[in-house]
């Protein structure tokens, strides 16, 4: 027998929009149940980022303690221990889900862990009951997006979820797709000593990012040993040999596909369902969903301009706001600031990269930062973009000596 119940908040999905959008309405007074078919915390916390920003700590710790002669440290016998990364990663899976799981509890949040289905902008359907609710939002995610007629078979042509349980270090492996998943990927295998080429179909690395950050990652490619191929594709593959669209062909242990994700949504036609983060279907970052969220159940105001992008591993990449390269010409100052004349990168022999800055009648409309501490460093920019802050008042701030934040600093002196 079929059971009517009824919220003010029926929420599907449990990811960054879904539970931040729970946790809320349910701390504003309002009734709410939540839906997840899988695990609390959805493709973030399980599948995405937190999962690979944990190996790519790991690894890159390690390249880091290999190469430490340049400052004094002669370390011998350094040893990648692959079972404890993944070990260590499932660990802070876990420890953030219970933080979840506690605030879901403390909030009083209804979570039903079991698939649900849509019947209409108000009624929700799990496990043989009907939920009635003043307000739906489905927060469905996104999957991997395969490559044009080569599927998934997750042994040889793999996507970045396959490789959260790998058991083995590859000896050599081929990435298809330069974007923020593909660069941290290579970035992680690199760091394991892995050979790794990267193919990007379109004319620079990380195509949404400024154009000076494109030519600077690629020279910090070249650099690093990865193999990098512009405006060039996957053509085929046959008998595991990968054949790019340049001739190449590459004999890797397997091939990484990431060129994108798939919307996940109800397929019953409705235009008048909510949809929040990567269903929804502009920005697929947490950063976007989570504030999104945010923006539809406190009423805030929420501009997608002011979303920082970051991507992660050495040097750290981020930026917000706009890329020259889509400025008219004369339309705009700008100043870069190399940080090898930075005293705290000198110090700490972290010298690539530069803060670029973009001003327009005395507002920053875009930064670019490639180094150390820039997922950090950005919000410094994006506090003074959202609060419509002159140039002139951040001058008048004082900024600690020997800090990362002096580029910052540096990097508005000239505007």
């Amino acid at each position: 027998m079929t059971e009517e119940i009824s919220y003010d908040y029926g929420i599907i999905g449990s990811g960054p929009a879904g539970l931040t959008a729970s946790i809320i309405a349910a701390k504003q007074g309002f009734s709410v149940v939540l839906f997840e078919k899988n695990e609390l915390g959805g493709v973030c916390l399980n599948k995405g980022a937190i999962p690979t920003k944990t190996i790519l700590n790991s690894v890159e710790l390690y390249n880091e303690i290999k190469h430490s002669q340049d400052i004094g440290i002669e370390a011998e016998n350094v040893k990648l221990n692959l079972s404890k990364i993944m070990e260590r990663k499932d660990k802070v899976v876990e420890t953030l889900k219970k933080h979840f799981e506690k605030e879901i509890d403390e909030h009083n949040i209804t979570f039903i862990q079991k698939e649900a289905n849509l019947i209409d902008e108000h009624t929700i359907e799990c496990d043989g009951n009907q939920y009635k609710c003043s307000k739906v939002i489905a927060a469905t995610g996104s999957t991997p997006k395969p490559f044009r007629g080569i599927d998934f078979d997750h042994k040889f042509v793999l996507n970045s979820e396959d490789l959260l349980n790998m058991t083995e270090i590859p000896k050599k492996v081929v990435i298809i797709g330069a974007g923020a998943e593909g660069v941290e990927w290579a970035r992680i295998f690199n760091a394991m000593g892995t050979e790794v080429t990267i193919a990007e179909k379109t004319s620079r690395l990380l195509h949404s990012a400024d154009i000076e950050v494109s030519k600077e990652l690629e020279k910090i490619f070249k650099e690093q040993g990865i193999k990098t191929y512009l405006s060039t594709d996957l053509d085929h593959i046959r008998d595991k040999k990968v054949t790019l669209t340049n001739g190449e062909i590459i004999e890797p242990d397997f091939v990484l596909i990431t060129i994108g994700r798939h919307v996940t949504r109800f397929e019953n036609g409705n235009n008048n369902i909510t949809y929040l983060g990567d269903a929804y279907g502009s920005l697929m970052l947490a950063t976007f969903a989570t504030y999104q969220a945010r923006a539809l159940v406190s009423d805030i105001v929420f501009d997608n301009v002011f979303v920082p992008s970051i991507v992660y591993g050495t040097p750290e990449i981020a930026w917000i706001g706009a890329n020259e390269q889509d400025l008219p010409n004369g339309s705009y100052k700008k100043f870069v600031y190399p940080l090898n004349k930075l005293a705290k990168a000198n110090c700490d022999n972290k010298t690539s990269g530069f803060v670029k800055v973009l001003a327009y009648q005395g507002y920053i409309i875009g930064a670019h930062i490639i180094g150390k501490y820039a997922s950090a460093l950005i919000h410094e920019f994006a506090i003074a973009m959202q609060n419509n802050i002159k140039v002139s008042e951040l001058k008048k701030v004082c900024f600690a000596h020997p800090t990362y934040s002096e580029a910052v600093y540096e990097s508005i002196l000239k505007i």
